[in-house]
Parts: structure tokens; C-alpha cells; sequence
């Protein structure tokens, strides 16, 4: 175990297995908590033992609930003081996790951190400071990244079954209105930030994993329905962003937050040998398909907003996996995360750049 800590050893009678397990602290204990508890917590590699929450919990209900002892704080110095404690995930709202991460990081302990980093550059920045200081791993929740539909995506791309792509969109359609627990706080500018950075992130992040190239302009615009559901959002809840990436290739993002349709992740790759489009492809480099059809391919596809169908087990399983070698988390670590962050930034400056203009 990397940076001096000891974990616990549960032993198994019958074989003599012993297996390690990371201590895991919670900072938030509101609706993504829950799902991360719960990836955690089945997990062979870790679990829950503490939530600090700014409200008093009860620690033997939340015991119960979640199947294993918990202690709780309302002094999130007081949970970051355990020293038996090695991974804190913060599940806060975003305008509070630069000031956690940052501590949490000072404190010794490695770190889950879900989307976004926070509400602007320099506090990401400030994050990634206090994590190159204190030489802590880093896990960020771009978990779309660990869903069957990318981890096949990335394959097929990888495999060069579509050559070299040119062109690329990415989409994310999910309507988040009253209906939807996020709701509460995203609609505010201080809360959610923007549609393109509260949510559709995760589509952007899935853009730069398939171009897998540096980005040299950013471009973006954005607008608002006149549907009363999203009326209390402080700033526009549809945005477009055009990238062109350094080698020539450009790439299409969409974070629309106030459709009226189920929720669609849309994934259109074209390139020199071929073509994806969602969970179908076509490619020259395979003898023997349809060339005058699409081939499809077997992949669970990313139709739900609920965190409980997000892939974390499987995310966090790489991270606590990862820890056991003293390496860095592979796909969603700090730096893969800043990269697509820094995008994000770019693109909702240059959308209120162009709303400036045309009034």
C-alpha cells in the first residue's frame, strides 16, 4: 500500500484468502452518494466507513442501511483526522469541491471526485496543486468512460476498424426539468455552471476519448427553451461546441438539458474505413458484412441520467486495483479529467462571448 497506509485484512475460512480493503470516507450524503455507497460497497476492494455531512446522520441507520458499520461527522476535519481512513469520494455540490478535495488531499487521502471538478479553471487548478503536493491518487467520475457502449466504442476505434476519424459528434440529450432530483440545484449559475459542464460533460469527455487528439480551437453557442419547466434556469440549457483539433480533424458537442424525449447519448464517428453510429457500424476492414446495411454491434447503450445505472463498481473496482499497484488510475484520473475540463471551460466562454455580441 502506497504513502504509508495500513488496510484492513477480512479473512475467508474455507480457502484462507485474505482479502485487502480500502477504508472509504463520503463527503455529501445526497442522491450520487448513494450510488457511490453502494458501488463501494460491493466492491471486494473497499468500503464505507464514514460520511461527513454539513446535517447530523444518524450513524446506526445509515449502518443498517448500507450493510456495514459507518461512523458519522458533521466536522469534515474531524473524518479527514482518521488515519485508518485512505479514500475519501467527494459527492458534494460542485461549487463545494474545490475546498474538499483540497483538504482531503492535505489530509493524506486519495480521491474519488465526481463531475464537475468545479465551477471554473482556477479552482481546478487548485485542485490538481493540492494532489501533485500531497502525491495522492485521483479517480474523476467520467464514468461514462467504463460503460459497455465506450469501452466498445473505444475498441472498435482502436482496432482501426473505422481508420482514421475525421469527423466526430457526441451528444447529450436528457431533459432536466422538475422531474429530475438534480434539478433542485442545477438550475443555479453558482450550482450547476452551465448544461454543457452540469451534464453534458460526460459527452464532451467521450469526444476527446475518441479523437484522442489536442485540441487548438474551440467554438460555441447556446440557447434556452421556452418550455415553464426550464424557465428557473439561470443560464442557457442548450450549447453546441465545434472543436478543431490541431491535426486538421473536427468534432461536434451538444448538451441539450431541456429536451422532452428519453434520454439519448448520441455517438457518430466517421472515418477513412468506416463509420459509427451509436450501436451500429460499418466498415471496410472486415470481409464478409452487409456493405449495404449496418452491422451491429452488442453493447449496453447509455439510456438513463439515474446515477444507480452509472457503471461506478466498475470504475471504482480499476481505481482500488490500481492503488494495490501505486499507479495511477487508468481512462478517468486528474490529468485525463482537466484535459476535457479546460475544453469545457473554452467552450462556455466562448458561448457567452457570442450571447454578449448579439445583444
Amino acid at each position: 500500500m502506497p504513502f504509508g497506509c495500513s488496510r484492513t485484512q477480512t479473512h475467508f475460512p474455507k480457502t484462507g484468502t485474505i482479502l485487502k480493503k480500502y477504508n472509504v470516507g463520503i463527503i455529501g450524503h445526497g442522491w450520487v452518494a448513494t450510488a457511490h455507497i453502494a458501488a463501494i460497497n460491493a466492491s471486494p476492494h473497499a468500503q464505507v466507513t464514514a460520511i461527513y455531512s454539513s446535517r447530523a446522520i444518524d450513524a446506526a441507520e445509515v449502518s443498517a442501511k448500507y450493510g456495514s458499520k459507518i461512523s458519522t461527522y458533521t466536522s469534515l476535519d474531524a473524518m479527514l483526522a482518521q488515519k485508518d481512513l485512505h479514500v475519501v469520494s467527494i459527492c458534494s455540490y460542485p461549487y463545494q469541491h474545490r475546498d474538499h478535495a483540497v483538504a482531503a488531499a492535505q489530509a493524506g487521502k486519495h480521491l474519488i471526485m465526481e463531475k464537475p471538478l468545479a465551477l471554473n479553471w482556477e479552482d481546478c487548478l487548485a485542485i490538481k496543486h493540492a494532489v501533485e503536493a500531497a502525491k495522492v491518487k485521483t479517480c474523476v467520475c467520467f464514468e461514462c468512460r467504463f460503460s459497455s457502449q465506450f469501452l466498445t466504442t473505444k475498441s472498435v476505434v482502436d482496432q482501426g476498424l473505422l481508420g482514421r476519424i475525421h469527423y466526430a459528434e457526441v451528444d447529450y440529450y436528457h431533459g432536466i426539468g422538475p422531474w429530475y432530483g438534480q434539478y433542485r440545484w442545477n438550475t443555479k449559475k453558482n450550482a450547476g455552471g452551465s448544461s454543457l459542464l452540469s451534464a453534458g460533460c460526460h459527452a464532451m469527455d467521450a469526444l476527446l476519448l475518441c479523437m484522442d487528439g489536442e485540441v487548438e480551437t474551440v467554438s460555441s453557442y447556446s440557447t434556452h427553451s421556452t418550455n415553464k419547466n426550464f424557465a428557473n434556469y439561470e443560464y442557457p440549457t442548450t450549447s453546441v461546441t465545434i472543436l478543431k483539433f490541431k491535426d486538421g480533424r473536427v468534432g461536434k458537442c451538444a448538451s441539450v438539458i431541456d429536451c422532452l424525449q428519453p434520454y439519448y447519448f448520441h455517438t457518430h464517428l466517421v472515418g477513412s474505413e468506416g463509420s459509427l453510429l451509436d450501436n451500429k457500424f460499418y466498415s471496410t476492414q472486415l470481409g464478409g458484412l452487409n456493405k449495404a446495411k449496418w452491422s451491429e454491434l452488442s453493447m449496453k447503450m447509455l439510456d438513463s441520467g439515474d446515477v444507480s445505472d452509472h457503471p461506478y463498481q466498475t470504475q471504482f473496482d480499476t481505481f482500488f486495483s490500481a492503488l494495490d499497484r501505486g499507479e495511477e488510475m487508468p481512462l478517468t484520473n486528474l490529468t485525463q479529467a482537466l484535459r476535457s475540463h479546460e475544453v469545457i471551460f473554452a467552450a462556455d466562454h466562448s458561448a457567452d462571448i457570442h450571447a454578449k455580441k448579439k445583444h
